[in-house]
Parts: structure tokens; C-alpha cells; sequence
């Protein structure tokens, strides 16, 4: 094969089974494969791919190319028909993998959360302007004081049955909402996470919709101050930001009012478990295992494909030195490392399937799944973390100093996947709920 390492294709024709077979179980079979190459080969050749890599870039820079692919990418959504299931992220993954999106959270937690904690009127409404990107949204819950413990938010929405509308605050500095991806420049709107207060009562947190910035002038709403949090860890191109709210008044019906409602005159009622507030959550933890697999396995291939063409060590009598992969110190490295990313990855398969069955059941008005629902989706987000961060630290000092560089690939998939630690519900907290 042309292009190919002789080293890297000596190893390939040892193997005993036919790669495409394990290739059509991992991607469903024989016909979604040639789906997803077909829809893969779109992306790599389209030219707006192209362009200066992130890490050469300054900040600012690497926001506005990221706002650029976004809205190529949409228009490629379009023109090819690609729908929001798993078609798009098909073509993502080719187009710009490991870019953290700046409108991302618009479809991963804005929209679903609209769909399943939305009324019908209110899915019919603010849905529909969402599938149409005529708004674009984020989804605020983390607040500088408080992130996994939910229950002890500090910002307000308390009703006004005078006028028919909530009105919104940060009383403290720690109520600041703090870390929200898209926040800080590139969202309108945003599912706001607050406590909420009726006739004298506090009745936990509950979700609404707000209009963040003007859809003329982009700029902030009365009352509403919002930012860019700064530098992180990575993430370069998510404009992770921070708001605050002072007095925002909003419609009684931006309350997301599916299984809880405020009546006209402030009588509040619930229509379903406390915990269906955290359906969107629970979602994102239900596909973590599943992205920790793929980026596990996306490090082992440049490990092990490294370490079959990297030579090192005592030349044999023909003066040749050997493949550092035949070191049996450097498969018991990486071969357990392999064969734990298609552990995750079947396993992210039976958590994508269990939560669309559940949700279905949830949907319906049968809830008795939750618990088991809740309790799967932490442990395993925890666990498959955890896990993948350790590996791919592995993987990265088994190829030495060239692990090191950002030509690896390795700093992309590390700072991608190592926040999911924390996002979602940090991994002690959710092990210890598991216990529960």
C-alpha cells in the first residue's frame, strides 16, 4: 500500500481476523459503515477544513476560526441532509476533531433541554426557533459557588403575580453563573437554573428561558452582564462565560413548565419527580462513556501505531535495531490500554441504549427507571473518566518525548476529555451517589 510505513503494514497483514468485521460491530453493521465513510470522506475533502492549526493561533484567533467552521459546518448540515443525529457528528469528527465548538451547547443542552422539560406550546415555540437557529442557546446551571451540589443554587426566580412574570437575580457574588460553554460571546438565549419562589415558598430549582443578548445588536439584555471567563486548561475555542442577573423580569410561560407549572396567581404545582429537572444532565452523562471510549481509542492507535515504526535499542546482526512494540514492557502498557476503550465502548452502547429506553418510559409518565437511570449514568461518566484520563497518560509516555508534542495529537485528546472529570458532576460526589 502506497504512503503506508513497511513497518506499520507488516503488522497489519499479521492480524487474525478481518478488521472490517470489528469495524461493522462497533458502527452497526455493514451499511452504517459505508454511510459513515461516505459522509467522512465529505468532510475530508472539503477545503474549509483547512487552515492554520489552533495552537498557533492566539486566543481570539482561534475563537473567530471556530465561529467560521460553525457556520460552515451548518450550512454542510444542510446541504447534504445530514439531520442531528449521529450523521453530523460523523462529519464533526473528520471536519474538526477535538474543536470544542462555540455553539455547541446549543444542541447538546439547550435544545434537548427545551424538548424534554418544555411544554407542548413551549416546544411548538422556542423548540422550533432552536431547530431553525433563529435563536442560538447555552445552558446555565454552574454558578461560581456551586457546580455538582445542585440543590444549593443561589440564583432566584421569583414569581410576580401582578404582572405575570419571574423575575430573576444573582444575590451573591457566588451566584454568578460561572463556567457555561458559549456563554461568554456566542449566545442569545440560555436555560437558566434557578431557585424558585412563589408566594412566600421556595420550590427548588427549576429551569427557564432567557433572552441573554439583543437578536438585532448582540448586545447584552437590560439587567443581564455577562463575560468571558478567560484562559483555561483547553478548550481554547468555547467561550466558557459568566452572568449575572439583576431584577430580569421574564413571561410567566418561559417557566420550561412540563412537570411543574406556576399558575397566573402564583400557585405552584409538580407534575412529575424533582429529579426530571436534571434529565438534560443526565443525558450528557449518558454519552460521556461513549466520547471516552472513542478518544481512549483514537490514543492507543497513535501509541501502538508509533510503537510499531519507532525502532530503539540493540542493532541485530544485520545492524537492525528493534520495533520498540515488540518490548513486552511496552505492550503491557498499551495492549490492556486497547483493550479497555472497546470495553467503554461497548459499554457507552448499552448507556446510549438504556437511556433512550428509559427516557421513552419517562416520556409515557413511568418513572420507576429513574433511580437505575441516574445511578448508571453517574457511575459509568465516573469510572470511564477516570479511567480514560490515566490511559491516555500512558499512552502519551509510551511514546517518549514525541508523546509530548502537540504534533501527537495526544495534548488535543487530554484536555478534551480530562474536564469531563468535573463536568456534569464531579466523579467523587457522582461514585458516592452511586453508593447511595
Amino acid at each position: 500500500m502506497s504512503g503506508v510505513n513497511p513497518d506499520l503494514q507488516k503488522e497489519r497483514e499479521k492480524a487474525t481476523f478481518q478488521p472490517l468485521h470489528l469495524t461493522n460491530i462497533l458502527y452497526g453493521g455493514a451499511q452504517l459503515v459505508r454511510r459513515r465513510r461516505a459522509i467522512e470522506n465529505l468532510a475530508l475533502n472539503d477545503k474549509e477544513a483547512e487552515g492554520t492549526p489552533t495552537v498557533f493561533l492566539s486566543r481570539t484567533e482561534a475563537y473567530s476560526e471556530a465561529v467560521r467552521k460553525a457556520i460552515h459546518f451548518l450550512k454542510k448540515q444542510k446541504e447534504h441532509d445530514l439531520g442531528d443525529g449521529p450523521e453530523i457528528l460523523y462529519y464533526k469528527e473528520m471536519f474538526a476533531a477535538h474543536e470544542n465548538s462555540p455553539i455547541g451547547l446549543h444542541g447538546v443542552m439547550f435544545l434537548p433541554t427545551i424538548l424534554g422539560q418544555g411544554t407542548t406550546e413551549q416546544i411548538e415555540k422556542w423548540g422550533t426557533m432552536a431547530k431553525n437557529y433563529e435563536i442560538l442557546g447555552t445552558y446555565a446551571q454552574t454558578e461560581m459557588g456551586h457546580g455538582t451540589f445542585l440543590r444549593q443554587l443561589e440564583t432566584t426566580a421569583t414569581y410576580d403575580p401582578s404582572t405575570e412574570e419571574f423575575i430573576l437575580n444573582s444575590p451573591t457574588v457566588t451566584s454568578t453563573k460561572w463556567w457555561p460553554g458559549n456563554l461568554g460571546k456566542t449566545t442569545n438565549c440560555a436555560v437558566v437554573l434557578a431557585q424558585l419562589h412563589a408566594r412566600g415558598e421556595c420550590h427548588g430549582v427549576h429551569p427557564f428561558i432567557l433572552q441573554t443578548r439583543s437578536l438585532e445588536d448582540h448586545k447584552s439584555m437590560p439587567g443581564v452582564t455577562l463575560g468571558d471567563i478567560g484562559p483555561k486548561f483547553g478548550y481554547a475555542t468555547n467561550d466558557n462565560g459568566f452572568m449575572r442577573l439583576n431584577n430580569v423580569r421574564i413571561p410567566r410561560d418561559q417557566m420550561l413548565m412540563r412537570y411543574a407549572q406556576v399558575s397566573k396567581d402564583g400557585v405552584y404545582t409538580r407534575k412529575g419527580h424533582s429529579k426530571l429537572t436534571y434529565l438534560t444532565m443526565v443525558f450528557v452523562r449518558a454519552i460521556i462513556t461513549f466520547d471516552c471510549a472513542r478518544t481512549l481509542a483514537e490514543g492507543c492507535t497513535i501509541a501502538i501505531r508509533y510503537s510499531a515504526i519507532r525502532r530503539q535499542g540493540e542493532p541485530d546482526k544485520c545492524g537492525v535495531e528493534p520495533q520498540v512494540l515488540d518490548y513486552q514492557t511496552q505492550q503491557y502498557k498499551l495492549l490492556p490500554n486497547l483493550a479497555t476503550s472497546m470495553a467503554l465502548w461497548f459499554a457507552g452502547m448499552f448507556m446510549r441504549d438504556t437511556y433512550l429506553k428509559i427516557s421513552s418510559q419517562i416520556n409515557e409518565g413511568n418513572i420507576d427507571e429513574l433511580p437505575q437511570l441516574h445511578a448508571l449514568s453517574a457511575g459509568l461518566k465516573a469510572y470511564s473518566s477516570w479511567l480514560t484520563s490515566s490511559c491516555l497518560e500512558e499512552c502519551r509516555m509510551a511514546c517518549g518525548g514525541h508523546g509530548y508534542s502537540h504534533a501527537s495529537g495526544f495534548i488535543k485528546l487530554y484536555v478534551d476529555i480530562t474536564p469531563a472529570c468535573t463536568y456534569e458532576g464531579e466523579n467523587t460526589v457522582m461514585m458516592l451517589q452511586v453508593a447511595r
